[in-house]
């Protein structure tokens, strides 16, 4: 479970307050001891030896601890938890965690703790919390009155933002993963439902507030071990508002963003979202900037995480976009926003080799040459002044400038460089066009801000970044301490009233350790310089060209050596150990020098100031902000602290305090007779105090002060007065009506029991009547049926005669057609027969008639030919006879013709 912090404003609590009380533990109690799995278990004290005790656990082991490390466990809590811990009877470690898991394995997510929110991250979507029926709900609620919900901090900040006239702020912290985006979305889009107001060109300012978040998102948010969607940036959300307490503007502020991110990732995690949405781009996009797969680029395939599970990178590409044209971001800047994106990638592909000089670097290869092309087509610069920039340095010294190159890892942190700050200033730009679009009211009466930044930070390497980040922290924790602690007992002293005074860790001798300036103090005729912080050593090492990390580390060795909160671990010659609010943070100072000068390198803000593209050129007027943390990390889990500071101080303070007027104001009606007498201020508040029986209070010399829940108990009994004194004028005035309309009704009464009289008699004559005319209509009725009924069995008899009589008649027809039929077919086949017989015979003579003629031609050819070999005379009898036989023989085919055709 991750959790997660809201500070709310100071408003009155209305919870019953248990203190908690010191408990001896006896043989028998139950308690809570430490476990090195489960962190805590319960079990039964058994022995108890002096200062040790045994204790049996619920797993049935027998441990024996020290009585300090033993904590009551309460056998009478509710099953189901408390959704206030100051409610806890036992207001320790163990106690407050089971009461979050009770409540979280109940699905109830938030837990309140005095005027502080707890919420633990449920790690999976419950719309209906977070529905428009939900946000009707708690508007309007007062805190307590309905289960702990973000809406309900929201509701409390804007509802003492209307009474008190004053601005609020609310604070959203916690770990990676903890949930801190997501609640600062339904805060703001709760304080969006609430003073929603249409804006300039149709859109409201709420409904751009709300649309910046996944445009922040799309270039501020990246995928890490434990959240897909981790904010990689503080942010700070100014929610104005005018007179009408309606939204008139809004301003976003941004800090820390992770600029390493950009050029370095750890498996499995991403590097910023636009770099894959871009990828995931329609393919004229990918065309246009030359893209392909993420895999292809070196800022993103250091993790071999590319997609996010249940999110289509092109799908969202889309939404971005028009996301953006709500925030009011034109096309063109759009097309330039990411073309800078596509020439960050393209420059990450970049390598660089060893030139032939000493300590010089050239373009490694054709592919890198190609990336450097499309960066500074993308950039719209020279090519040849891109490369300059990073593999040369200008040093300008009172007698000459010179050039000096750099070898490849310095190119490539040269390029890496060039990389993160485009990247940076692109957000900003990003930012601060959001705020322009948006629009800042100058005339607001009021403000709600809503702080969204990182919890405390430990790496296995912590560097600068996250040193900042930890001394944010401990400026907020301290603010907290100056407003939950410092400030309550403070006004408890000025007030003069009975108070215990309740100890509480202060962290300024950190604060003090991390930022505390220089001091001069006089000595006789010198001035001797008392040590600053650690920020006024390194931004004094840094004014001095030849100090390094070494001799800054050994200079904060030398000037924190007996300050408690500071530690130099072993065998380290860098490294220093602060001893934070949340716990002890081991520091690496190798690169502190750098950071901290943070300077954008004059060859790359001269390259990119000389830039076509306006837009680029735009991004570098000024010097960059700070960049941010880099390595994946896991977060000291001791926040924790705070919240039971926060439940011991609200348990024994007294979170509500008015003054007397305003008291007497609000709570006079409780107690009429004191109003009508003749009494002081003071006297009159004790006295209605009293008669409402409530114990424990105090009174200032100007104020009254009450215990958590104390005022919800006079508001309860007020608005009990107040709906008594409205049912009695409610009764009368409903005797009055009720009188009124009972003379009414009755003289129409009386009226419409005469005319209902003869409403009944008429009804009864006509009833009779309709009786009457019924047996005539059924006699009718009955011998129209019989008459049909008749009729239509005659006719069905009729039909099925005529039928019976058809069917047999075609029976008949059938049987003689078939008779007929087959005579035909026999005549037709004896027919076929005899033709067939003559046929054959017939051939047969044909073919006789034929052989024979042939035979006697060729014998009659034979005599004519002997004839005419005897004489000369024959000849003419030769040609008669050839004719003839010519003759013959035609008159043969002819016959062969004939047979062939009659066959």
């Amino acid at each position: 479970m991750e959790a997660l912090l809201i500070s709310v404003p100071y408003v009155s609590n209305a919870f019953i307050c248990l203190q908690a009380a010191s408990v001896n533990i006896i043989v028998g109690s139950h308690v809570w001891v430490e476990d090195p799995v489960l962190a805590w278990i319960d079990g039964k004290v058994i022995r108890i030896n002096g200062q040790e005790v045994h204790v049996r656990t619920a797993t049935g082991k027998m441990v024996v601890k020290e009585i300090p490390k033993v904590f009551p466990k309460d056998t009478e809590a509710p099953p189901g938890g408390v959704d206030d811990m100051t409610k806890l009877s036992y207001l320790h470690e163990p106690g407050v965690l089971q009461n979050l898991a009770t409540r979280y394995e109940l699905n109830e997510i938030y837990t309140y703790t005095g005027n502080i929110l707890i919420a633990i991250n449920p790690f999976q979507r419950l719309p209906h919390l977070y529905d428009s029926h939900m946000m009707e709900q708690y508007r309007g609620a007062a805190l307590g009155e309905l289960s702990p919900h973000v809406f309900a901090v929201a509701d409390v900040a804007y509802r003492a933002m209307i009474n008190e006239g004053k601005s609020n702020s609310i604070l959203v912290s916690g770990e990676s993963g903890a949930g801190k985006t997501e609640t600062t979305k339904m805060l703001m889009r709760y304080l969006a439902y609430l003073g929603g107001r249409s804006g300039v060109e149709g859109r409201t300012v709420e409904q751009q507030v709300l649309e910046s978040n996944p445009v922040l998102e799309a270039f501020g948010n990246a995928k890490t071990i434990r959240n897909n969607n981790s904010s990689r940036f503080g942010k700070f959300v100014e929610i104005q508002f005018d007179k009408s307490r309606r939204i008139s503007g809004a301003a976003i502020r941004t800090y820390l963003l992770e600029r390493s991110r950009v050029c370095q990732i750890s498996d499995p995690e991403r590097n910023y979202h636009c770099f894959y949405l871009l990828c995931s781009a329609p393919p004229e996009v990918r065309e246009k900037y030359k893209l392909g797969d993420p895999k292809c680029f070196h800022y993103l395939n250091q993790s071999n995480c590319y997609e996010l599970d249940g999110v289509d990178d092109s799908h969202e590409y889309l939404a971005i976009r028009r996301a953006m044209d709500i925030v009011g971001i034109s096309e063109e800047e759009q097309e330039a926003i990411f073309r800078v994106v596509a020439a960050i990638l393209h420059l990450g592909n970049i390598a660089f080799a060893k030139g032939k000089e000493i300590d010089s670097s050239v373009i490694k290869d054709e592919k890198s040459r190609f990336h450097l092309s499309m960066t500074a087509e993308l950039l719209m610069c020279d090519a040849k002044s891109l490369e300059d920039a990073l593999i040369r340095r200008v040093m300008v010294t009172p007698e000459e400038v010179i050039t000096r190159t750099l070898d490849p890892d310095s190119a490539l942190g040269s390029r890496d460089a060039l990389a993160k700050t485009t990247y940076s200033r692109l957000f900003d730009w990003i930012v601060e066009k959001i705020n322009i679009s948006i629009g800042q009211d100058p005339n607001s009466k009021s403000i709600i801000g809503v702080l969204d930044i990182y919890g405390f930070e430990s790496f296995k390497h912590n560097s600068f970044e996250q040193f900042c980040i930890n001394f944010t922290n401990e400026k907020l924790q301290q603010h907290f301490n100056q407003h939950v602690f410092k400030m309550e007992q403070e006004e408890y002293t000025k007030e003069e009233i009975n108070w215990s005074y309740i100890e509480f860790v202060d962290n300024q001798d950190v604060l003090d350790l991390i930022e505390k300036v220089f001091n001069l103090k006089a000595d006789k005729f010198k001035l001797l310089q008392k040590p600053g912080g650690i920020i006024a050593l390194l931004d004094e090492a840094c004014m001095f060209p030849k100090s390094t990390h070494e001799t800054f580390a050994q200079k904060m060795y030398q000037t924190f050596a007996k300050n408690k909160r500071f530690t130099k671990p072993k065998l380290s010659r860098t490294s220093f150990a602060i001893s934070h609010y949340a716990g002890e943070v081991t520091y690496q100072a190798d690169l502190f020098l750098e950071k901290n000068k943070d300077y954008v390198v004059a060859e790359h803000q001269d390259l990119l100031t000389a830039s076509k593209c306006p837009f680029v050129a735009g991004l570098f007027p000024r010097l960059p902000e700070e960049s941010s943390k880099s390595s994946k990390f896991s977060s000291i889990g001791s926040g924790f602290k705070g919240v039971l500071e926060a439940i011991r101080i609200s348990c024994a303070g007294y979170p509500t305090r008015r003054s007397f007027y305003e008291f007497l104001v609000r709570f006079g009606v409780l107690a009429p007779e004191v109003l009508d007498g003749n009494y002081d201020d003071k006297v009159a508040c004790v006295m209605i105090l009293d008669k409402m029986g409530l114990k424990g209070y105090e009174i200032g010399k100007t104020k009254v002060f009450l215990r958590a829940g104390q005022m919800a108990e006079l508001d309860a009994k007020r608005a009990e007065v107040l709906g008594n004194a409205a049912k009695k004028i409610q009764r009368q005035i409903r005797t009055y009506i009720a009188h009124k309309e009972f003379v009414s009704l009755r003289k129409a009464a009386i009226q419409l029991q005469s005319c209902w009289r003869g409403m009944l008699a008429c009804k009864l004559y006509e009833q009779l009547r309709q009786e009457a005319a019924a047996l005539k209509i059924q006699k009718h009725f009955r011998r129209y049926v019989a008459r049909k009924s008749y009729i239509t069995m005659r006719s069905s008899a009729i039909t099925l005669q005529t039928g019976l009589r058809a069917m047999s008649a075609c029976s008949e027809y059938r049987f003689r057609k078939q008779t007929k039929a087959a005579i035909t077919i026999q005549a037709h086949l004896r027919r076929h027969r005899a033709y067939s017989y003559y046929r054959s015979i017939q051939k047969a003579v044909i073919v006789s008639q034929c052989g024979w003629r042939r035979r006697v031609a060729r014998k009659e050819l034979r005599v004519l030919k002997m004839a005419a070999r005897e004489t000369g005379a024959l000849k003419e009898a030769k040609d008669k006879l050839e004719k003839r036989v010519e003759e013959l023989t035609w008159r043969l085919q002819l016959e062969k013709r004939l047979r062939v055709f009659f066959i």
